[in-house]
């Protein structure tokens, strides 16, 4: 189909999946110990030095694409004569729907004869590139961009999003988990399980004793809410930040239940993310037709 879709890095996955799906993305920023960098799917900086920053207790900060750059961006796109559906990362954790709103709406008077739909993804990390992924999908069916545009709204909880960490370091500083909370984590091995909300926001369901007892967790609540129970055969990501091990302790579990489950790629969470989760943090997504949780 002859339109554009994109997304930001915020998506988490690497440039040859986002290659492969045909999706192209726009960059968030972030601040290593005062130095500035845009996020490039770990182009430059690898994961490995990313997090070896963060585990040296790196001070940390993330800033979202400004308008400026959303017009730049989009007027690039725009010149090569298609239409444009922009997925943004969640409302929920960024304003950055807002900007892109705001440079669409500039650039609108400017190529009259084209179309540019933002959504509101309501999704985030490698939730978002699953989201992104079914877009591809429908796309490659055939769904015009205008059809498309009313399925991503349409479908903006369709996939769910399951974390858990071991490191509440980060939390604790971004002000997710109190420090109190966090402490007595650390000294009792409490681990938080957290999804994103209807809002599209983090939100922390649970506390649980132990590492492997919370990882187990992530792949009990995709048996609970995946479409079809045990019988799911859909998309399932997960995302790490720097531990591969207990992500793929994870893949296992799901690999092992749901038997119409093929595959289950790997990402690393990005350093837009990154910066808040900090290390230790496992993530799990899926496609269900539940309602998602919510903390009271």
């Amino acid at each position: 189909m002859s339109y554009i879709i994109s997304t930001c890095t915020t998506a988490d996955m690497t440039p040859e999946m986002f290659k492969k799906i045909d999706v192209r993305y726009i960059g968030f920023h972030f601040v290593v110990n005062g130095k500035s960098y845009t996020d490039d799917l770990y182009t430059q900086m690898s994961a490995k030095e990313f997090y070896g920053h963060i585990r040296d207790g790196a001070d940390t900060s993330t800033s979202q694409v400004s308008v400026g750059e959303y017009v730049d961006y989009f007027r690039e796109l725009l010149s090569e004569g298609k239409d444009i559906l922009h997925a943004c990362l969640s409302s929920g954790i960024s304003n950055t729907v807002q900007s892109a709103n705001a440079a669409a709406n500039m650039l609108r008077s400017e190529f009259p004869d084209r179309k540019i739909y933002i959504v509101d993804s309501l999704c985030a990390s490698s939730g978002a590139g699953l989201y992104m992924t079914l877009l591809s999908q429908k796309r490659a069916e055939g769904m015009d961009i205008d059809a498309l545009y009313q399925w991503a709204i349409d479908n903006q909880q369709l996939v769910q999003h399951w974390f858990c960490s071991t490191d509440l370091t980060y939390y604790i500083k971004g002000g997710r988990v109190s420090k109190v909370s966090g402490i007595l984590g650390g000294i009792f091995e409490i681990c938080p399980l957290l999804c994103v909300s209807p809002e599209g926001k983090l939100k922390v369901i649970s506390k649980i004793r132990t590492k492997k007892k919370v990882l187990t967790a992530l792949v009990d609540k995709m048996e609970q809410h995946a479409e079809g129970g045990r019988k799911y055969n859909g998309l399932c990501y997960i995302s790490n930040s720097d531990c591969l091990e207990d992500a793929q302790y994870v893949r296992d579990l799901v690999l092992e239940r749901f038997k119409g489950v093929k595959e289950v790629p790997i990402f690393d969470i990005g350093t837009t993310i990154g910066c808040h989760t900090g290390t230790g943090t496992v993530a799990l997504f899926f496609t269900s037709s539940d309602e998602r949780e919510d903390s009271q």
